[in-house]
């Protein structure tokens, strides 16, 4: 089941996807959406996870 806290993480991380970066605050936004319920779901771990890697293999660029 597809959480409100989940879909709004999906859609915050997919814009960072799409503009290939992500801004300091975009990121902390994001760990305080993944957090907002006080539960990490599947779906939630799998779109981080995914985030995660992205940054490591630099498809994603962390800018302030």
């Amino acid at each position: 089941m597809l959480t409100k806290s989940g879909k709004t993480l999906e859609q915050v991380i997919k814009k960072a996807i799409e503009d290939h970066q992500i801004t300091n605050a975009e990121y902390e936004e994001i760990i305080h959406l993944a957090h907002d319920d006080g539960h990490i779901d599947k779906h939630e771990k799998i779109l981080l996870q995914e985030l995660k890697n992205m940054i490591a293999d630099k498809s994603v660029k962390r800018v302030p």
